[in-house]
């Protein structure tokens, strides 16, 4: 039986996918509180040509927009990939009491890989971090994707 965790995280996961058919790192996420999506986003920086297109960062505005108010507590963000130190900030700015997130990010990971940004005590809010969750599908999707994009590369050189 599924937890609750994997069941928003099949949401993620399937926001994910939708990034990939796009062409973008398939990376997908959403903000929820009292049981309700408030928020759902995936990668959109090759579409927005934007370095701040990141899942977590759209999703994290559109839950204020939605919410009315920039402090989102009482939510949980759920992430396919660990944050990197810019969403990392931008979720403990937010006020985002808990974080489950899929793959671990060996490169930027900034919820435990690398370091730890939601759990810094210098800073005036922490979020509890959930590691793990689906992690090896979130993990091969973002593998099968990179291979692919790869081959494509290779491809397009040797022609």
């Amino acid at each position: 039986m599924e937890t609750v965790h994997e069941q928003w995280m099949r949401e993620a996961l399937v926001l994910a996918r939708k990034a990939e058919e796009l062409g973008e790192v398939p990376i997908g996420a959403l903000i929820v509180r009292n049981e309700k999506v408030v928020a759902s986003a995936y990668n959109q920086r090759e579409a927005d040509q934007a370095a701040l297109a990141h899942a977590e960062l759209l999703a994290i505005e559109q839950a204020c927009r939605e919410l009315g108010t920039w402090r989102l507590e009482g939510c949980t963000l759920y992430v396919t990939l660990e944050p990197c130190p810019m969403c990392a900030g931008a979720i403990v700015q937010s006020r985002i009491p808990t974080v489950v997130y899929g793959a671990s990010d060996p490169k930027a990971g900034c919820a435990g890989t690398l370091m730890n940004l939601l759990d810094e005590p210098r800073f005036n809010h922490a979020s509890a971090v959930i590691s793990g969750v689906l992690g090896e599908e979130c993990s091969e999707q973002l593998t099968s994707f990179f291979r692919s994009l790869r081959e494509r590369k290779k491809r397009e050189r040797n022609e």
